[in-house]
Parts: structure tokens; C-alpha cells; sequence
């Protein structure tokens, strides 16, 4: 029997996080997608209603990866992105969205460890060097943090 609610599809807020998980000699945690293989990401997810960004970013590292991020550094760089959403994912947003907003965080763990994935969203993980997971990441604001993570741990003398 169909539902009586007058409650329509619920749509994901346009504004979310990117968390790029990394050591500090720059292995980078990667993602692969369930829903789309072959395209490799960092920590995402969509804000919900009543959230903070820092409790988004803290879910989503929670619910992608099983890591407690209480336990290691967790780094908001008061930096965000504005990009068009991909045509194969605007069906999760309200017909008039075509923009979403993304806050870049990052999580630095002293080594390379397990990672629990979430298996509805994720095929796999993988650990790269910095150089490897910017070039394999599908999105271009991944890329972009992840060469920025480069370059906030660059030596100071490159010799």
C-alpha cells in the first residue's frame, strides 16, 4: 500500500566534506567506489541536517573507514570547494541543484593500518604514495588536497 506521508524524496544537502586520510611520510588512503568502479576517491560524504562540518567529517571517516578519528589529528583547513555535481549523481538532489559545496579536512594517521570499509559504498582501499593517488582519483578537488597535503609536508630543505 503506498505510503500516506505527504513527505516527498529526501534529497542530500549540496554541501559536504572531503577528508584526505594520510601518513606523515604522505601515503594516501583511497577509496573505491561501489556505484561506480574504477573511479577512486578520499573520505566524502553529504552534511545532514543539524550537523556541524567537524561531526560530518567524524561520521563519514567513522561509517567509510571504521577509524575513531578521536584518536588522531583531525585537521579542518577552513578551505572549501564549489563544483558542478556530476551528471550521474544529480539524481540525489533536488531537481534545482546542480552545485555542491565541499570542506576539506584532513586526518593524519603515524602509519599505514586496516580500514574497515563500508561495503554499500565502497569495492575497496588502497594505500599510495601521494604522487600514485593524485593521479587516481576520479575528481579534481581530490587531486588538488591531495597535492596541497604535499605541500603542507614538504621538508623545508629539499637538498
Amino acid at each position: 500500500m503506498p505510503s500516506s506521508s505527504t513527505e516527498g524524496p529526501r534529497f542530500k544537502h549540496p554541501v559536504s566534506v572531503l577528508v584526505i586520510i594520510h601518513t606523515p611520510d604522505l601515503q594516501i588512503l583511497l577509496l573505491e567506489r561501489a556505484d561506480h568502479p574504477g573511479y577512486w576517491q578520499s573520505v566524502t560524504g553529504s552534511q545532514e541536517p543539524g550537523e556541524t562540518l567537524l561531526q560530518t567529517a567524524v561520521r563519514e571517516i567513522k561509517e567509510e573507514t571504521g577509524l575513531n578519528s578521536n584518536h588522531y589529528p583531525l585537521i579542518d583547513w577552513q578551505m572549501s570547494n564549489q563544483y558542478t555535481i556530476y551528471p550521474e549523481w544529480r539524481w540525489r538532489y533536488a531537481p534545482n541543484i546542480t552545485h555542491n559545496t565541499e570542506h576539506i579536512f584532513s586526518l593524519v594517521l603515524p602509519e599505514i593500518c586496516p580500514i574497515y570499509i563500508a561495503v554499500r559504498e565502497h569495492l575497496g582501499y588502497c594505500w599510495l604514495p601521494w604522487q600514485e593517488a593524485e593521479s587516481k582519483v576520479f575528481s579534481p578537488s581530490n587531486a588538488q588536497a591531495i597535492r596541497m597535503i604535499a605541500c603542507r609536508q614538504a621538508p623545508s630543505d629539499k637538498g
